[in-house]
């Protein structure tokens, strides 16, 4: 077995918030963590569908990148969107 070339090996000190909410359309279970790394940004996973994103407000604002994070039809990316402007 050869040697590993590691980029990085850190360990960080994060908060993560555990939420679950039902939008008009669907249910989210989300997990966000915030740290240090990521330029401010947090570290959302959707639970459900396995799917992640880093995300800030920048994000948020960029059409589709909800969408197609996530692989939701609008309506449910809008719900989300919305959540995450009050989180992120």
């Amino acid at each position: 077995m050869g040697d590993r070339y590691f980029l990085y090996d850190d360990m960080v000190e994060t908060k993560t918030r555990f939420v679950s909410f039902m939008g008009e359309h669907t249910r989210f279970d989300l997990a966000i963590v915030k740290s240090d790394r990521y330029y401010g940004k947090s570290l959302v996973l959707n639970i459900q569908s396995n799917r992640f994103a880093i995300i800030g407000s920048d994000d948020l604002d960029e059409p589709g990148y909800i969408e197609h994070a996530y692989q939701l039809p609008e309506d449910e990316a809008e719900e989300l969107r919305s959540f995450l402007y009050e989180v992120v």
